[in-house]
């Protein structure tokens, strides 16, 4: 459902986001909430657990919610400093058997979402790690954020506590949720149309993936993708393919460095089908792209956690939101062409019919992998 009266401002990579994350928590009168999938232990985790630690110290009530695979290298030192501190904290499914495959352990809690007193939400695709945390001396991770006011704002709170009371619940935890309605009051701030989407495994199992579909059904001019991780199903790849056959400009800005490599090749196994069909590829390769965004006809865009894979659209619980805007809408598609300028090649389709032999059987094989992976946790059918 579409909420008026918001705004919405981009944040690019932790460059703007962390800034705008701890101008947030030293805001915070009444409550933070803080869902995240990796909360690193590196120099960043420290310092936002610096900034977390200050604002549960000045009485304002700190709940911090990590993913149990994602993060489950953090210091527990600095957990048990946060809690002495007065931060409460839980995890999502911590990790207990890590060589234990079965279809409960691949339901992370993928989100990326900070409510603060219910006026302010930061939500996007930025982990609390540092950009340069990658494997080689390349520019930082590169990805999106948003920081959202308005009336959308109660909306994702109630969403945040409901999570959160669930999940304390889950752990025989009293969650006294409550305390969060103490700002509840709304002001008008902005002129953006925002929707807030997610996918859990109740009601919104497809809900992200049904915005994009029907956001680029209607698309008369162009859509314009960035994702990280992008294995799209039959559904998605038909919407791209029918869009580019009826004359709209379809581009995929994905990422060329093999982060995942079972993902990375498997991603490929599907160039042929949207290059033939005249959707344009272009490939990030100045660092790690890890965006999650996209934007349509210049007012339609998105920003979250939501990959474009089997593991966000169809386990993960992911949050993004929608945003009808022109004014932020050009923006983000100012910020991505820049990008595409600095980091991107482009794959041409004649190019990719002639490469080795060897790599289409790398994506071939990956490809199979995942449908192997997806069978095993009951979704093989859907993808």
């Amino acid at each position: 459902m579409w909420t008026e009266a918001n705004q919405v401002d981009l944040l690019e990579s932790g460059t703007a986001y962390f800034p705008a994350l701890q101008a947030a928590v030293d805001s915070a009168q009444h409550v933070i909430y803080l869902q995240t999938y990796i909360f690193a232990n590196d120099g960043t985790g420290r310092t936002v657990t610096e900034w977390l630690m200050a604002a549960a110290r000045r009485g304002v009530a700190v709940r911090v919610l990590v993913d149990g695979f994602g993060s489950r290298e953090l210091n527990p030192a600095w957990v048990d400093e946060m809690e002495d501190a007065g931060v409460e904290w839980l995890v999502f499914r911590p990790e207990r058997l890590r060589f234990l495959l079965h279809r409960h352990r691949l339901r992370r809690m993928h989100r990326k979402v900070v409510v603060v007193d219910d006026r302010l939400v930061l939500i996007g695709g930025i982990n609390i790690i540092d950009d340069m945390d990658t494997d080689k001396q390349i520019p930082p991770r590169y990805d999106y954020a948003v920081r959202v006011q308005g009336k959308v704002v109660k909306r994702i709170a109630i969403d945040v506590r409901r999570l959160w009371a669930f999940i304390a619940w889950a752990h025989g935890h009293i969650s006294h949720s409550g305390h969060a309605l103490a700002t509840a009051k709304q002001t008008l701030v902005g002129h953006d149309k925002v929707a807030y989407v997610i996918r859990d495994n109740l009601r919104h199992r497809r809900d992200i993936e049904e915005a994009y579909l029907s956001a680029i059904a209607s698309a008369k001019r162009q859509v314009l993708i960035a994702n990280a991780y992008f294995l799209p199903g039959p559904r998605f790849r038909h919407a791209l393919t029918d869009a580019a056959q009826r004359g709209v400009q379809v581009v995929l800005l994905l990422q060329w460095r093999a982060e995942y490599r079972l993902l990375h090749y498997a991603t490929q196994a599907w160039y042929g089908e949207l290059l033939t069909a005249g959707v344009e590829i272009c490939e990030y390769h100045r660092g790690f792209l890890h965006a999650k965004v996209a934007v349509i006809d210049g007012h339609w865009a998105t920003v979250g956690s939501s990959n474009i894979d089997p593991f966000s659209l169809l386990l993960a619980r992911e949050a993004n939101v929608l945003v009808d805007s022109p004014r932020f809408a050009e923006e983000l598609f100012n910020a991505l062409q820049a990008a595409i300028q600095r980091g991107g090649q482009w794959v041409k389709a004649d190019g990719w019919r002639k490469r080795p032999w060897h790599q289409r059987a790398f994506a071939s094989i990956a490809m199979l992998l995942v449908r192997v992976l997806m069978g095993l946790v009951g979704y093989a059918q859907k993808w």
